[in-house]
């Protein structure tokens, strides 16, 4: 649920428009002290997930160590070389293995843990093991979430954003007055909200249900950012068109 609207923009200007009688018919200097334009403005940003991680699981259950461990060999291998294929390196695969014996039997198990940075060629892998291998492997739902990298772009984003909005509409003040936008004086971060996303993690409260696109929309992460600023205001705006 997104925080609620941040307070109506404030703009506070001193402008003296009249010139004293001393200074007419001199050169207006570029700032006078005392003359500024207060200002806050706000953005709002969103980010998608750039990570997904996938992870699939087989099992096999023989009477001989040797055959339980084949089996589940033979398709593990075949998971590392699709992988392998598409591009994925090997540090962003994870393989754990568990031998047991259970009664008479021998029981091997292994979780794969894929990470794609790729969304597209994600699909294209996982549908490709489900063609080969079918009901030999089960794959659980893609889990999203942000690297920290990721969440620190979007912070410096909405901050910039919000910034240059409040650039814009100091220097709008400014033009409705004729006068010209100066240096900024002070610029300062008032409020920063975050929202949504999901931080690296193995933990996913996402439905089984949820559509891919539903998945990587509750995992978006959003910020916001206010700033106030104080600009100076220089002499009146060069209104006059140069010569051609």
């Amino acid at each position: 649920m997104a925080p609620p609207a941040p307070p109506p923009s404030r703009v506070f200007a001193e402008l003296d428009l009249a010139p004293s009688p001393a200074s007419e018919g001199r050169v207006e200097p570029a700032a006078l002290p005392g003359r500024e334009v207060h200002v806050s403005g706000s953005a709002e940003l969103s980010a998608r997930p750039d990570r997904a991680r996938v992870s699939l699981r087989l099992g096999s259950r023989k009477e001989a160590a040797v055959a339980a461990r084949s089996s589940v060999s033979r398709r593990l291998q075949y998971i590392a070389h699709t992988a392998r294929l598409h591009g994925i390196p090997e540090e962003h695969m994870t393989v754990t293995e568990d031998f047991s014996r259970v009664e008479n039997t021998y029981q091997m198990e292994a979780e794969v843990c894929i990470i794609f940075s790729d969304f597209g060629k994600m699909q294209n892998v996982c549908n490709l093991l489900i063609e080969k291998l079918g009901t030999s492997v089960t794959i659980n739902p893609p889990h999203f979430y942000h690297t920290p990298e990721a969440i620190d772009t979007l912070r410096r984003q909405v901050c910039v954003t919000a910034v240059g909005n409040t650039r814009r509409k100091a220097q709008e003040v400014c033009q409705l007055f004729g006068q010209a936008l100066g240096k900024p004086l002070l610029i300062k971060e008032e409020e920063t909200k975050e929202w949504g996303g999901h931080i690296d993690s193995h933990l996913s409260l996402s439905a089984d249900s949820q559509t891919l696109q539903e998945r990587i929309q509750n995992a978006t992460a959003y910020a916001s950012c206010r700033v106030f600023a104080v600009f100076e205001i220089k002499g009146k705006e060069n209104r006059r068109s140069k010569l051609p």
